[in-house]
């Protein structure tokens, strides 16, 4: 490696190393749980993964401290938005891996660990990923942020480049059509 006869420049690509694993190998479940929602398959979210996990590493001089999982996220996120404007043609609506909601229904309580509860539980994720799939890109996008990754009305208002009110009226209106559709369900014909 061509570099200062001291190391300096190996010891700088270790630390960017040390630092990338830092800031965002801890993340990556999250990244992964994104790129899922955003492309709607799990082969398609592994592809936006990895060239965001190359885009974080080429930034990760560049990060100066704040919320590392909201930073990832939002490379995560323009990574997702690029990919499938290259790879997918504009009339493909994607819709979820179900897949997915393994990792995410709760394990049943032993009082309803019934072979019925069980498959009302799965059921009821299964209704919940296909509505929220349903919602509008805007809506689906801040639901997922909140709901599903956790973030702050702020860092999701910073990752999308809109005011906090946006996204707080956003959620808003996505939680009440998740309401209307998922209500509406059960209601007698």
């Amino acid at each position: 490696m061509a570099g200062a006869p001291d190391g300096g420049t190996v010891l700088s690509e270790k630390m960017l190393a040390a630092r990338f694993a830092e800031v965002v190998l801890p993340h990556l479940g999250d990244a992964l749980s994104l790129a899922r929602w955003l492309t709607g398959n799990q082969v398609d979210a592994e592809d936006v993964v990895q060239e965001a996990c190359l885009k974080a590493h080429a930034g990760i001089a560049g990060f100066v401290g704040g919320n590392p999982r909201a930073w990832l996220l939002t490379i995560v996120r323009n990574a997702s938005y690029t990919w499938m404007a290259r790879n997918r043609p504009r009339s493909v609506i994607a819709v979820g891996d179900l897949a997915d909601l393994d990792d995410v229904s709760p394990p049943p309580d032993n009082d309803a660990d019934s072979p019925e509860a069980v498959l009302i539980a799965k059921a009821n994720s299964a209704a919940v990923e296909a509505a929220i799939a349903r919602l509008p890109q805007a809506f689906r996008e801040t639901v997922v942020l909140r709901d599903i990754n956790g973030l702050s009305y702020r860092e999701i208002a910073t990752m999308l480049g809109v005011p906090q009110g946006t996204v707080m009226s956003r959620l808003a209106r996505a939680r009440g059509l998740l309401m209307t559709e998922l209500g509406g369900r059960h209601e007698p014909a």
